[in-house]
C-alpha cells in the first residue's frame, strides 16, 4: 500500500535537474503519488520505468533546444546545482522572481 503521507524532496519554485536526460526545470505543482495516464506511463521504457508510489514533478523545463512541460518522478529529479534562471515562458506567470536559487510564487497564484 502507498506511503500518502511522505514529503516531497523538492518544493513548489525549486529548480531541478533530470538526473538521465539533459533537460532542468522548476517545480510548478507535485503530485503525492504517479496521477497521469496509464498509456502515459508505459510509454516509458520498462528497463528505466520509475515506481508509481513517489512524488512526482510537474516542471517548466527546458533543454538546449525549447521549452516545455515535464511530468518527472522523485527518484528521476537532482537537485540542479546551476541554480540559475529557467527560460520557460510561463515562469513569469507563476513566480515573482528567484532569490538564492529558488523561485518564489506569485501571491496571486498560491494555493
Amino acid at each position: 500500500m502507498p506511503d500518502t503521507d511522505k514529503v516531497s524532496k523538492f518544493a513548489i519554485g525549486e529548480i531541478v535537474r533530470h538526473r538521465h536526460y539533459p533537460f532542468r526545470g522548476v517545480v510548478f505543482d507535485v503530485d503525492p503519488e504517479f496521477n497521469n495516464t496509464e498509456e502515459w506511463y508505459k510509454s516509458i521504457p520498462a528497463e528505466v520505468r520509475p515506481r508509481k508510489d513517489q512524488p512526482y514533478y510537474h516542471l517548466l523545463a527546458e533543454n538546449a533546444e525549447t521549452t516545455y512541460i515535464a511530468y518527472v518522478s522523485e527518484q528521476n529529479l537532482l537537485a540542479d546545482a546551476e541554480r540559475g534562471p529557467v527560460r520557460h515562458p510561463m515562469v513569469k506567470e507563476l513566480f515573482e522572481g528567484i532569490a538564492d536559487g529558488r523561485y518564489r510564487m506569485r501571491k496571486n497564484r498560491a494555493n
